[in-house]
């Protein structure tokens, strides 16, 4: 999710109820207390108060690193700054962070887990809560269930848990009864969360995992109607439409907009290339756009392209061309 779900992401994607919470792209730690500009950059809604997106959601600032003092130095930082949880990240599989070790690689290694937990929770004592985000294990499950007692005993306050290990990546499938099993053995709320696209999905993995919550990253990305559509189905029993093309385009529109005021727009083109190829595997319709879009430089044309109603299933069929 690095390099997507920053400040403009979250505001969009709240603003339709649906997510109770909230948070950051990972801050990187490696050896010093970082400025609090880094922390303003990440999480610029730290510049006011309460910290949340324009829609009032709550956002918790996210750490990775493995060094247990530096990350009690910068969790102190982030605190005299106003962060209202910090959120430890054990689950990154890139191979780059684990190789300079982060995220996941701690997974090999539960008393690691426990130990940055632990220095986390003891720097900012009762102020804020300190979660934590694990998957299955590095390279197998074997050590899944201790690792999560791990992050636990360090004090952590929640643990989400991603159904796949780190070697495994994001191929599917995501094993929610292991989250399961996981929760079974822990005292603390455990979240569930890898491949949930669908409402059928979310059902699914609560149903196996015995998890109340479920995170969405990459899902609320393919749909970004994807919470407010559970949010829904749950007030009301009813199932919303499908989410169309032309919502999805308004979304990225709107994106682009915010971000070109700060960024050059051969960024935003990438940014918006990014977000649209996590559309496609999931929409027929962005999949199609996404190949006539992918070689467009031009930020202007781009948009035009996305909302050219020429290139809808509807007009396709109209001309008598195959939907």
């Amino acid at each position: 999710m690095e390099g997507v779900i920053d400040a403009v992401t979250r505001d969009l994607l709240t603003r339709t109820p649906g997510f109770d919470w909230t948070v950051t792209e990972f801050v990187r730690v490696v050896d010093a207390r970082l400025p609090p500009r880094v922390y303003y950059k990440h999480c610029p809604e730290l510049l006011e108060r309460p910290v949340a997106t324009p829609s009032g959601i709550p956002v918790q600032l996210q750490l990775l690193g493995s060094d247990p003092a530096t990350l009690a130095a910068n969790a102190r930082q982030a605190l005299c700054l106003g962060a209202i949880g910090i959120d430890l990240n054990f689950g990154c599989p890139a191979k780059l962070v684990n190789r300079h070790d982060g995220g996941a690689s701690l997974l090999r290694t539960p008393h690691r887990v426990e130990a940055a937990v632990a220095a986390v929770h003891d720097a900012v004592g009762d102020a804020i809560p300190v979660t934590a985000k694990i998957r299955l294990g590095f390279a197998d499950r074997r050590q899944a269930v201790a690792c999560a007692r791990a992050a636990e005993a360090g004090g952590a306050a929640q643990l989400v848990v991603h159904g796949r290990t780190r070697d495994e990546g994001y191929r599917p499938p995501a094993h929610w009864e292991w989250i399961g099993r996981i929760r079974r053995q822990l005292r603390i709320p455990v979240v569930a969360n890898g491949d949930i696209w669908t409402l059928e999905d979310y059902w699914k993995a609560r149903t196996l995992s015995g998890c109340r919550d479920v995170m969405l990253g990459r899902g609320a990305l393919a749909d970004p109607w994807l919470a407010p559509r559970i949010r829904h189905w749950l007030s009301t029993g009813e199932r919303l439409p499908d989410t169309t093309w032309q919502a999805r385009a308004a979304t990225l529109t709107a994106y682009a907009a915010t971000q070109r005021e700060k960024l050059q727009d051969r960024v935003v083109v990438s940014l918006i290339k990014q977000w649209l190829n996590q559309m496609r595997n999931r929409d027929a319709e962005a999949q199609r756009r996404f190949q006539r879009l992918k070689r467009i430089t031009d930020l202007d044309r781009l948009l035009a392209e996305l909302h050219d109603d020429r290139e809808t299933p509807q007009a396709r069929q109209a001309q008598g061309e195959p939907a």
